[in-house]
């Protein structure tokens, strides 16, 4: 089943507590790219992102507290484009379960995942971040 990813991407910013510095400073470097899309992040995330970088972004629920389960129907649901999720792999988290789940949809249904600074700047300095994409996800 074949769909498009439009020119304006919908993505998910995501970060573990030990990661969520990293992600503002990343955020803040791209801040002109980022709003010419649409953000979602979860609780902590989108406020601290609303606040450091004046990043319009809708909140979802704290990951542990739904956020985790919010960003997979999005996906899912052909609602999330791209997803940008700093964790932490060295940590164990309460909802290892969750997080897992969430990376096995990105890759389901073919979505762009960035999981570290490195791979997201690649991510966005391609030209199809702008563009309309025609992607066939991964699904039986």
């Amino acid at each position: 089943m074949a769909s498009s990813l439009p020119n304006q991407k919908r993505i998910a910013l995501v970060a573990h507590e030990h990661k969520k510095p990293l992600l503002l400073a990343w955020a803040k470097r791209h801040r002109e790219q980022l709003l010419q899309h649409k953000l979602y992040a979860d609780g902590t995330t989108g406020s601290l992102l609303q606040q450091q970088s004046n990043l319009p972004t809708t909140r979802l629920l704290s990951g542990p507290l739904g956020g985790d389960q919010q960003t997979r129907a999005l996906i899912a649901t052909e609602k999330l484009t791209l997803l940008v999720f700093f964790w932490d792999p060295l940590t164990s988290q309460p909802h290892d379960l969750d997080v897992k789940v969430l990376l096995q949809l990105a890759v389901v249904w073919d979505i762009p995942m960035a999981c570290g600074t490195t791979t997201a700047d690649f991510l966005f300095s391609s030209k199809l971040l702008g563009q309309d994409y025609l992607r066939h996800p991964s699904l039986p």
